[in-house]
């Protein structure tokens, strides 16, 4: 009998090119190699519909999100109104599956019905702290009591975990906090991602890159700081985004070893890793695990990342770690003129081989169908 599974996604999750997406779109992947039959129900506010879901999901239904200013008005958090739609309850309803909820932002269905069938969280952060570190970082006060405003809303509807049958952590700082307040209903579910591979082939590079989406706040913090730490020093650093702010923009032109750019085509994502012989790597928030982190350790050379980045990932040695501007310059001058060895690639791929996609979904078949 074919195993079947609806899967409510916060966003269409193609093209897989930022963090949350990027755990989705494998996990479809994934699954359907394992048998799965899968029913995708995808929420969005811009994105094109997406026929590469087809060759992975049995069926896919796409939903438009509400409006966010109304939702602001909701006792709910707006990341869940806005994915509120009776019909999605109705589909949902209407095939006997277990369910798969991704984030929180999907879980609307949950306050509303109590379901026949299995129904799982997959907890991508620990929301109100991942908000709270948004609220942090934001310069805008608009947005600054937006992002408290949600923390504390998160924080209340958190309970709605107690009505699924499981949780589905994404780390182990995650796996930890859900297993201390909702007990055995939360199980590790590695997160899902492209690399399976190390995908440089020359031992050494010759610049030091940073990549992130630079319309949040906290990336575009971390991406100011890595600036202030390379601006003087004698290494050539290069900004990988989808987007420039402006003043951050003006400032790289007056900087002659500072470079931005466009990634929103992956192969120049790729040939970013390509040339890179250091990749750094900050966040202010330590919530969930960061994709960013596997990507640049299945491609690139060497890491540096400050400890929320690397704190509780199993993956500790396999970086460098600084957290000053100084360290972060000490460090580079270490593995600068380095060749990343063969000795080098086999310790990175035993480190990385917890987090095989493949393996992650074996899991998730057993926890959601056994």
């Amino acid at each position: 009998m074919t195993a079947k599974l609806h899967i409510v996604s916060f966003e269409i999750p193609f093209p897989a090119n930022y963090g949350g997406v990027i755990d989705v779109f494998y996990k479809l992947k994934a699954l359907h190699t394992e048998g799965v039959e899968i029913y995708l129900h995808c929420f969005t506010a811009d994105r094109e519909k997406a026929s590469t879901l087809e060759k992975y999901c049995k069926e896919v239904y796409y939903y438009q999100r509400k409006s966010l200013v109304m939702s602001l008005f909701s006792s709910l958090p707006v990341l869940v109104k806005s994915r509120s739609n009776v019909l999605l309850i109705k589909r949902l309803q209407e095939t006997d599956a277990p369910i798969l909820f991704e984030g929180l932002h999907t879980s609307y269905p949950l306050s509303q019905v109590n379901f026949n069938q299995k129904t799982f969280i997959r907890a991508h952060n620990i929301e109100h702290d991942y908000y709270r570190g948004l609220a942090a970082s934001e310069t805008s006060l608009w947005k600054k009591i937006f992002f408290q405003s949600e923390a504390k809303k998160l924080d209340r509807y958190e309970a709605i975990c107690n009505k699924a049958t499981g949780i589905c952590t994404i780390s182990p700082f995650e796996q930890d906090y859900f297993s201390k307040k909702f007990g055995t209903k939360a199980q590790y579910i590695p997160v899902f991602h492209e690399a399976t591979n190390l995908r440089h082939t020359e031992p050494k590079g010759q610049t030091v890159a940073y990549h992130g989406d630079l319309r949040l706040s906290d990336n575009i913090k971390a991406a100011n700081f890595i600036v202030d730490c390379y601006a003087d020093s004698p290494y050539k650093l290069v900004i990988g985004g989808n987007s420039l702010p402006a003043k951050m923009q003006k400032r790289i032109d007056g900087l002659a070893n500072v470079t931005f750019v466009n990634i929103s085509d992956p192969k120049v994502l790729d040939n970013l890793f390509n040339e890179a012989q250091v990749h750094v790597l900050i966040t202010y928030q330590k919530t969930g695990i960061k994709l960013k982190l596997l990507n640049s350790l299945h491609k690139g050379r060497y890491i540096i990342a400050n400890s929320p980045m690397i704190e509780d990932t199993g993956l500790e040695n396999n970086c460098q770690l600084a957290n000053t501007k100084e360290e972060f310059l000490a460090a580079t001058k270490r593995v600068m003129d380095l060749n990343f060895s063969e000795e080098n690639r086999k310790e990175r791929m035993e480190a990385l081989s917890s987090f095989d996609p493949q393996n992650s979904a074996k899991k998730l078949v057993e926890l959601i169908f056994k």
